[in-house]
């Protein structure tokens, strides 16, 4: 099922980051398939994505944009159960990042006045994959903290479904519900252009958000800089699950299985410092495999990117996942919360036996938007804050003047810029006449 890495007996000062296999980021190849895909869109527009549609998804699409009437009977094509789902989702979602917002904040200090407030960006693009599967999850995940936060106009691209010739209704569903305004039928790394640098139908927007393959991240890192993109690298998926003889092999055994079955390119670990808990779970997981439908992607990752790492006790394994910075970690073993404190690097942390990555794949609130490729040492799951800037106002007196200017006036002076000290000699002047 996996494969094992015996990590036990290392010294002291062992570092495990030069020891643990990790996947690399594709090469020049790629990175120069990206740029041109990008050019070429910047330089031909809707013929481009039309063409690259074509190319890339095996699908030739006449409207670019989906109508409007095409979203509205999508809602009426998903079942009941699933209407109520997304909906529990949304509500989830909402909730959670509506904690998020932060009121007007102000301070006064030496006669000055310093007021800090959030402001949305005017427009977000959000990227949701396709091709494999559908992910209506995802479109809930990113749009509803784009609407939580207050943009204006939020757009969706996402790659239509060979084998229907258009985008699932689900995703084109859970769009509707969640308050996004145009949906657009293109994929790959010339959606994540089109919405940077606009094209015919679609408009350049503020803010690129949501996850893809490797090329898909790669362009957002591309156009980064022209258009505001989240730090994560958000691409496949993984999954560490830390386990000890107080898990059930079967429930880690399927949380392993969970992420390794968007396919191949991404993380499932197992970290334990116990030998029997390895061999049960890799047991239960062969069990399980044997009846998935999807049994092909989650042996595909296994044989890259599957590992079962012993390790000699708890602070081995928290110093495995700082390592590998995982999208998701789950902690199946005693003391869960605790050591969920000491961890570093970790897009979400799971606590416990029922707390599965599923739960926040869909409905538990904060986004499933995480960080992968070991961007979580410096980044974190989509929030609002992706969509909005920080302002601050600032409204000074002549007694910030005479308190503060001459502390500006010192420090203008030694670096030589002369405009900057004057500005404020000019006002202790006028202060001094008063």
């Amino acid at each position: 099922m996996l494969n094992r890495l015996d990590l036990r007996n290392r010294p002291p000062d062992w570092k495990p980051s030069t020891e643990l296999p990790r996947p690399t980021i594709a090469g020049e190849g790629p990175r120069e398939a990206v740029r041109a895909i990008i050019d070429e869109v910047r330089s031909d527009g809707d013929a481009a994505l039309r063409r690259l549609t074509t190319k890339f998804d095996r699908v030739e699409i006449v409207d670019i944009r989906v109508p409007d009437e095409q979203l509205d009977q999508a809602v009426d094509q998903i079942a009941d159960e699933v209407l109520d789902a997304m909906r529990a989702a949304i509500d989830g979602i909402e909730q959670f990042h509506q904690h998020q917002l932060r009121p007007v904040e102000s301070y006064e200090r030496n006669g000055m006045q310093i007021t800090a407030y959030q402001r949305p960006v005017r427009s977000a693009g959000l990227y949701v994959p396709g091709g494999r599967a559908e992910y209506p999850s995802t479109v809930l995940m990113t749009a509803v903290p784009a609407r939580v936060a207050g943009v204006d106009k939020i757009v969706l691209c996402v790659p239509p479904d060979p084998a229907i010739g258009q985008v699932a209704p689900s995703v084109l569903a859970a769009a509707r519900l969640a308050g996004v305004d145009h949906v657009y039928q293109v994929g790959g790394a010339q959606a994540i252009a089109a919405m940077a640098y606009g094209t015919e139908s679609v408009d350049p927007v503020d803010v690129i958000a949501g996850p893809g393959n490797v090329y898909v991240a790669m362009a957002k890192q591309q156009v980064g800089g022209d258009v505001g993109v989240a730090a994560a690298f958000a691409g496949p998926s993984e999954v560490v699950v830390v386990a000890d003889e107080t898990a059930d092999p079967r429930f880690a055994a399927i949380d392993v299985i969970v992420q390794a079955e968007h396919g191949p390119d991404g993380l499932a670990w197992l970290v334990t410092w116990d030998e029997q808990v390895a061999d049960a779970v890799c047991e239960a997981g062969d069990q399980l495999l044997l009846s998935s439908p999807r049994a092909d992607e989650v042996r595909s990752t296994f044989a890259e990117g599957g590992y079962v790492a012993l390790v000699d006790g708890p602070e081995q394994a928290l110093a495995v996942v700082d390592a590998i910075a995982p999208e998701h970690l789950e902690l199946q073993c005693r003391n869960a919360e605790q050591l969920a404190r000491q961890v570093h690097n970790a897009g979400a942390i799971f606590c416990g036996n029922m707390s599965p990555a599923s739960l926040g794949d869909y409905v538990a609130g904060p986004s499933h938007v995480l960080p992968t490729y070991g961007s979580a040492r410096f980044a974190s799951a989509l929030t609002v804050a992706d969509f909005m800037k920080d302002h601050h106002v600032i409204s000074a007196s002549a007694e910030t003047m005479a308190t503060l200017g001459p502390h500006v006036v010192a420090l203008a002076d030694i670096e030589g810029l002369d405009a900057h000290a004057e500005s404020i000699r000019l006002r202790l002047d006028s202060v001094g006449e008063v």
